[in-house]
């Protein structure tokens, strides 16, 4: 049972890393403990010393059969859901089994315990709810949420991410139940760039919601009442970054995840200079959608700078792309405004320009532009400007109409059309669409995943996905490991370049504008060390000694997911004597 990917990453078994597995619990509390249990794979010794024999059938099991088991279980259910609350069973009961099983099918597994189905694992959030997981602190805890951390059970921390819940996905606000995302989150962290899951903190902001469904739900968990917008929301979110650098160091990497468009922008902003913070909404969401482009421009034989992009939504997800865009045009020789013109947007109220009756955010500003004529629609904005790439960041559903993909089809020879608003539901189009109504020539991605699309002629196309798991967890490893206090937008630019680098030309002729997922371990592990090379050259770094072998340094420290021996470290003294010695 043993994949190729668990056969390249087994680590072999050393002195240090069994004496990190000594553990001073005994008896039951190791067994329930997911960071300690085995279940039956405690060895005949370990139930012995430990207290557990007897507890246990008395087979002795490999883990290779239990992920046998948990595969073959997993199979039986049909409903993404039901998949998604055995997977998360098994994480609360036994860690190293559940992410060796989650890594081994990371392809399959990861719409379940990501986007697209714990967007829907939260909305049920409190009807499914089985065992706490992650912080929760809630407005009313104002001045005491140092205690609050020191509640949590692990002292050595690295990465937190953090919710409000206010805009999870395209599902609006879902309070408390958001905790699904930075559960979620973290579990690519670990998954993805072999961050210890001891290290990682999800927690829930809990202000109230405005979600009037919720609040008359009966099993909602969180604070039935609106959401608060005064100062003491503002103040909440800073006595929470004061306490986690205060216990864990400033170096602690702290990600926003899901915060609506107000606070997002404005708390980056904010943050971003004091603290180790990103936002992945922001930040990830660009960087991926930058990398694409990236690897579509080997099929346009476009550079970058030729390329003009039209927005479906302008919001935290389209400024943070088109300015990504803007510094990835500026680093091949273009200056700031004449990048600037090559981006359009087109949000609820209509195209961004001059004079327009809806009044534009102060983050928009850079892509306002004059009028470009009589624009109604999108449709009407895309024959007018004619652009070479469309980004769908709305969350409002199928907008790529028809008739917009068959004008894209018109105009451009090889159409970019990037779908990437989540859950699947909401996505701007279907793969399908694409590929079939610009006869295969378009060069596609999602965020949420869609399945190869087979044409009447017999091609076949693979959709890209472009999710954000590919930026995160190799960004956030890179951070932790080499300390930096403060993550720059390059370091976002570096990751979309490692990532378009790692696309092959046969996975680009199947349609792909990414590495298969269930390569992403690697592809995290590339980003990681392309990361550390750039932070550690600008001197944005702050552990020293710098690795010198990036490559040997990163793959030596990320976590494996085989059982490690609980037996006490023995061995003799040779020579040694315990009595006297006689004349």
């Amino acid at each position: 049972m043993l994949s190729k990917l668990r056969t390249t990453w087994s680590l072999s078994p050393c002195v240090s890393a069994c004496r990190w597995a000594h553990t001073k619990e005994k008896g039951k509390p190791l067994m329930l403990n997911p960071h300690t249990n085995k279940g039956m794979a405690f060895t005949l010794q370990e139930r012995q010393i430990l207290g557990i024999h007897g507890l246990l059938p008395p087979k002795v099991e490999t883990q290779d059969i239990q992920a046998m088991r948990f595969q073959r279980n997993l199979k039986k259910l049909n409903e993404p859901l039901e998949k998604y609350i055995y997977l998360m069973g098994i994480q609360e009961r036994n860690e190293r089994l559940f992410y060796r099983v989650l890594m081994e099918d990371i392809e399959e597994l990861m719409p379940i315990v990501y986007t697209p189905t714990v967007g829907l694992a939260c909305t049920q959030y409190g009807h499914i709810f089985r065992r706490p997981k992650g912080l929760f602190i809630s407005i009313l805890d104002r001045g005491h949420i140092r205690s609050i951390l020191d509640n949590w059970p692990e002292t050595n921390v690295a990465a937190v991410v953090v919710t409000d819940g206010e805009r999870i996905l395209g599902l609006g606000d879902l309070g408390c139940y958001g905790m699904g995302i930075p559960v979620g989150k973290l579990c690519l962290y670990t998954a993805c760039a072999g961050i210890r899951p001891e290290k990682c903190l999800p927690v829930a902001i809990d202000v109230g919601t405005d979600n009037e469904t919720l609040l008359k739900d009966p099993f909602y968990m969180g604070l039935y009442q609106k959401r608060d917008r005064t100062q003491a929301y503002d103040d909440l979110i800073d006595e929470f970054m004061e306490a986690v650098v205060e216990k864990y160091g400033q170096d602690t990497l702290i990600q926003f995840e899901d915060f609506g468009n107000h606070n997002a922008f404005r708390f980056l902003r904010k943050y971003r200079e004091k603290y180790c913070t990103f936002n992945d909404d922001i930040q990830g969401t660009a960087s991926v959608a930058l990398a694409g482009l990236l690897a579509a421009q080997r099929a346009t034989g476009k550079p970058i700078t030729e390329q003009r992009v039209l927005f479906l939504g302008a919001g935290e997800a389209a400024l943070g792309i088109a300015n990504l865009i803007v510094m990835a045009m500026m680093e091949s020789g273009m200056t700031q405004a004449a990048a600037r013109e090559k981006i359009w947007m087109y949000d609820a109220h209509g195209l961004l320009v001059k004079g327009r009756a809806q009044q534009t955010d102060t983050n928009q500003e850079g892509f306002v532009h004059d009028s470009p004529g009589d624009v109604h629609s999108f449709l009407d904005a895309i024959n007018t400007i004619k652009p070479t790439a469309i980004i769908g960041v709305a969350g409002a559903g199928r907008l790529f109409t028809h008739d917009v993909i068959k004008a894209m089809a018109a105009q451009n020879e090889r159409p970019i059309i990037f779908a990437l608003s989540n859950p699947t539901n909401k996505a701007e189009c279907t793969a399908e669409d694409a590929y079939t109504l610009t006869d295969g020539r378009c060069l596609f991605a999602s965020g949420s995943p869609f399945n190869r699309v087979t044409l009447s002629d017999g091609r076949v196309f693979t959709p890209g996905q472009g999710n954000n798991a590919y930026i995160f967890p190799g960004v956030a490893l890179a951070v932790i490991l080499s300390g930096v206090r403060h993550i720059s937008d390059t370091v976002f630019l570096e990751a979309a370049k490692s990532l378009a680098e790692q696309l092959t030309d046969k996975e680009l002729k199947e349609g792909r504008l990414y590495p298969p997922l269930s390569n992403i371990r690697e592809v995290s592990v590339q980003i990681t060390i392309k990361v550390m090379e750039y932070v550690y050259a600008k001197g944005m770094a702050f552990r020293y000694p710098e690795p010198l072998d990036k490559n040997r340094f990163v793959r030596g420290t990320v976590w494996n997911t085989g059982y490690e021996s609980f037996l006490p470290d023995t061995y003799d003294w040779p020579g040694a004597s315990f009595s006297p010695k006689t004349s």
